[in-house]
């Protein structure tokens, strides 16, 4: 084999198939393979203003709702996250029963994760953002179409510190 064969043989990395390596890039996992048009993506949109307005609506983007959670002075936010977290158990639970399919008919898989100290480091480093902030970033486009425009400063700070990550990944405690 000459060198510049060696050279141009891909790393370790770019031929690893291991699901656990793969699973960091989720877009590996799942990803539908049906193309679609550019309109048909409008019912996202749509289910996403939806969804905003149920959170104003709610006032579970309200800063002061998320303060009384972390201060301990309220169960509204409490409710609401346990709420959502029993419906993921059951909606979870109901689709490995019944072994639903995408409305597309693709089948739905559902991969084990590993679980890892950086799991808990992200986990508080996502709690004192969002303490410090009174912001979850699932509202953040709602709390700006309110007129919060502050919290832009918040969203950009939250597409930096994905960038971040993204260059800082392989260092990381995964």
């Amino acid at each position: 084999m000459e060198t510049r064969d060696i050279i141009s043989q891909p790393t370790i990395r770019e031929t690893n198939t291991d699901f656990e390596v793969r699973s960091l890039d989720t877009i590996c996992i799942n990803e539908s393979r049906i193309q679609h048009s550019w309109w048909h993506s409008l019912k996202y949109l749509l289910a996403g203003l939806f969804f905003g307005i149920l959170l104003i609506k709610a006032e579970v983007i309200s800063w002061f709702r998320i303060q009384e959670m972390f201060r301990l002075q309220s169960f509204h936010m409490y409710g609401v996250i346990g709420t959502a977290v029993v419906t993921g158990i059951i909606s979870v639970w109901l689709i490995k029963k019944f072994k639903v399919k995408t409305i597309y008919g693709e089948p739905i898989e559902l991969h084990p994760k590993q679980f890892n100290k950086g799991q808990v480091y992200g986990g508080l480093l996502f709690g004192a953002g969002w303490a410090m902030t009174g912001a979850c970033p699932g509202p953040l486009y709602a709390l700006i179409g309110t007129g919060a425009t502050v919290i832009i400063i918040v969203l950009l700070s939250a597409v930096a510190g994905t960038w971040v990550y993204g260059r800082l990944r392989e260092k990381l405690p995964h």
